[in-house]
């Protein structure tokens, strides 16, 4: 029995090493960057055919879109575009994985707290673990830049509230979705004026910018550009259209829509549905909002209630929407980190649940995308069926985030005390000794 307890005693030490979960952040990087690189279903195919093609127009024929075209993105988004150029067009693929990694590593420190939070640990573990489960898509889309960087900002938030907004803009500029981030911490947290300036200074800032380069009103294009599209395959709303392509329903069919560059469905309904979907995507939003509003003013504390609304209002965008990319689930990482390391500081409730529902959806997401999409895309009725339990856990997920938002100013509230942070400092370059503002 001692041996035994020693052994154990062991490799908890390893486990909760700090080398050892940073070996870890690195072998699964290095394996999602091989599947990216060499995995059937060409994984980083948006990055090498549809990025590098863009990239290749602005460098060779000075076009830009977004500036000189409407596009599907915010501005910022040609940035770590434009940046996997640095080594050459032979090597864009190549460039872009090791520039994720690279962000993925400085949002890790901040997640681990730089070696200073040991209990953070777990929390670490876990992100390493959604990565794995989630699969090359983790790293292969515009989404894998503004995760980290959206991680950096939440993990900021209870304690250098403007620096996170700022980082939460621009990640924002980079893809719409870090929005709901910044509006749950406009409900949610005392400094919602300080961090509703500095994004709408950030904000400012990169217009003023675009318009200069001669975007003109192209820079809002990402906005009207979402909402003409149809209802893409993987999303929850596609479900019903899916089934009666499979049942051979009369004009439901997968098709592939050249203006989008993805797949879409369409049959009896969908126009409606497709119309649908964006108010009803808006008014969703709206509810979760004012339920956060809601618990605000009934006195739920920052810990209690900023990462539950956050993951209402990440999940809602993921879930009521018709778009359902398979890199979505990706921001699910940010709202969960932000929950677990709240709770490993000993405020707010327990994410254990939403955690391990996250990690679900995550391995579910790998078997649909991308060694098995074409079997997805021709009605095989078992991955129909591993796609239709993936998009109902989504409003599983969404249902445990509201009903804890409801029930946020039921909770003790224990990051009241002024002279306590509901998530210490992760700052790299602060004295260890600074205690962190409230």
């Amino acid at each position: 029995m001692p041996k035994t307890r020693t052994a154990l005693g062991v490799l908890l030490a390893v486990v909760r090493s700090p080398a050892t979960v940073w070996a870890a952040f690195l072998l699964v990087h290095l394996w999602l960057g091989l599947l990216n690189l060499y995995a059937p279903g060409l994984p980083l195919g948006d990055v090498t055919i549809v990025y590098k093609f863009w990239m290749d127009q602005a460098t060779a024929a000075d076009f830009w879109v977004g500036i000189d075209s409407v596009w599907v993105y915010p501005v910022v988004a040609l940035v770590p575009m434009f940046a996997a150029t640095l080594f050459g067009p032979g090597q864009y693929g190549s460039t872009w994985l090791t520039m994720v990694m690279l962000l993925d590593a400085v949002a890790f420190g901040f997640v681990t707290g730089w070696g200073r939070s040991r209990e953070r640990t777990a929390v670490a573990w876990w992100w390493v673990a959604f990565l794995l489960l989630l699969g090359p898509i983790a790293l292969g889309r515009i989404d894998s830049v503004t995760v980290p960087l959206a991680l950096v900002g939440v993990t900021l938030i209870a304690t250098r509230p403007q620096a996170a907004a700022v980082i939460l803009a621009i990640a924002t500029w980079v893809k719409v979705w870090p929005a709901a981030l910044v509006g749950a911490a406009l409900i949610a947290l005392k400094d919602r004026w300080r961090i509703l300036a500095s994004v709408l200074v950030v904000s400012a800032v990169i217009v003023i910018v675009a318009v200069a380069l001669g975007s003109g009103l192209n820079v809002f294009s990402f906005i009207t550009q979402q909402t003409g599209r149809g209802v893409q395959v993987e999303s929850p709303v596609a479900t019903l259209w899916l089934w009666q392509a499979l049942a051979g329903v009369p004009g439901a069919q997968v098709y592939y829509d050249n203006e989008i560059l993805t797949y879409q469905v369409q049959g009896p309904g969908i126009e409606v549905a497709a119309a649908l979907m964006t108010p009803l995507l808006g008014l969703a939003v709206l509810v979760v909002a004012l339920l956060g509003v809601r618990a605000t003013r009934a006195g739920a504390s920052a810990g209690d209630l900023f990462p539950p609304l956050a993951l209402a209002l990440v999940t809602t965008l993921i879930a009521v929407n018709k778009v359902g990319s398979p890199q979505f689930i990706g921001w699910l990482a940010v709202p969960v980190v932000l929950g677990l390391a709240t709770s490993a500081s000993g405020h707010g409730r327990s994410f254990r649940f939403p955690a391990s529902l996250a990690l679900v959806i995550a391995a579910l997401t790998q078997a649909l995308y991308p060694y098995l999409y074409l079997e997805l895309l021709y009605l095989n009725p078992l991955l129909l069926s591993v796609l239709t339990v993936r998009n109902i856990l989504e409003f599983v997920l969404l249902g445990w985030a509201v009903l804890a938002v409801v029930r946020a100013p039921l909770q003790p509230g224990a990051d009241d005390d002024p002279n306590e942070s509901w998530l210490p400092s992760v700052w790299p370059f602060a004295d260890r000794a600074d205690a962190p503002r409230s």
